[in-house]
């Protein structure tokens, strides 16, 4: 079982959904992640900030789940970055209504020095220096590196995200992103392309529809599990990366058919997630819980069948 460092916002959210709205809540990618990956009880630490509004007992739920927070920066006199957005009736599409960076917006991290030789590293979605300066500071070449991103990083920090993208080796992003960094519209050719630009792995989102997952020439799909019920998508992303990466972490398997089995643990997890608001499902969810739903997976796509 290797160290895990997962880098991230801790954040405050405000959401509105079809299903209701919350005030203020408990989120951000660290973590989101982080509570998917306590599930393999592994040693992970979280890499972030937060202003000195950030109540103790946020701290505290995430060291409840063996998540090190000796990363964490808190700048007593500053704010949490605060995220508020509206999803529209499908739950596929939303508008960002208010950014609030805060803290964020001059964010330095720093890993801890007991972490610097981790096996396995998530870069949450921040800004690709950031990213880039976190890789800079481990002591040893880790067995594995995972990066999420998202539009606003391509849009805006092209060059640099291209420079921290060569340096990983799975790269995690939703179908509308791999067109949008590649100016391809097949995902098949987009896949390619991102090979190109340095990951071995290219994990590409597709929301309610699944995930896929290219290396090589080999191609696997995951569905998502069709569920009667989704309150808040915010943060199955998230989810879904900290389950990957806890999984892969928890057995040390970098091979294609382990990351597989990453897909299936990160999309399981994910489909809670989305059962309720915020982090509030995560929180809460038990461990048999979780490998029931992978069970619900495997019968969801396993098959035999008669050639003729």
């Amino acid at each position: 079982m290797g160290k895990l460092v997962i880098v991230g916002t801790l954040a405050f959210d405000a959401i509105e959904t079809p299903f209701g709205k919350t005030d203020s809540i408990l989120g951000g990618a660290a973590t989101f992640i982080g509570l998917a990956a306590s599930h393999f009880n592994i040693d992970a630490a979280a890499v972030s900030v937060v202003g000195g509004d950030f109540p103790q007992e946020y701290m505290d739920l995430l060291s409840s789940k063996n998540i090190d927070l000796s990363g964490v920066e808190i700048i007593k006199e500053g704010k949490t970055f605060f995220w508020k957005g509206r999803y529209h009736n499908d739950m596929n599409t939303r508008d960002t209504l208010v950014t609030e960076l805060n803290t964020l917006a001059d964010f330095n991290p720093t890993v801890p020095s007991e972490y610097k030789n981790a096996e396995f590293v998530m870069l949450g979605n921040l800004h690709p220096l950031i990213q880039s300066s976190v890789l800079d500071q481990m002591s040893e070449t880790p067995k594995l590196v995972i990066l999420d991103t998202m539009n606003f990083w391509i849009d805006n920090t092209y060059d640099d995200l291209l420079t921290v993208i060569k340096r990983v080796d799975v790269l995690t992003i939703n179908d509308e992103e791999a067109r949008q960094l590649t100016g391809e519209y097949s995902l098949v050719v987009a896949a390619r392309k991102i090979h190109d630009m340095g990951p071995e792995y290219v994990v590409i989102k597709k929301g309610e529809h699944g995930a896929l997952l290219f290396h090589n020439k080999h191609v696997f799909y995951a569905p998502a599990l069709p569920l009667e019920e989704i309150f808040d998508p915010t943060g199955a992303g998230d989810t879904f990366a900290g389950g990957f990466a806890g999984y892969i972490a928890k057995t040390g398997d970098i091979s294609f058919d382990n990351i597989k089995n990453a897909i299936i643990y990160g999309s399981a997890l994910a489909s809670f997630c989305v059962e309720r608001f915020g982090t509030e499902r995560m929180i809460h969810l038990e461990r048999s819980e979780v490998h029931d739903r992978v069970m619900q997976f495997k019968q969801l796509t396993q098959f035999n069948i008669e050639l003729t």
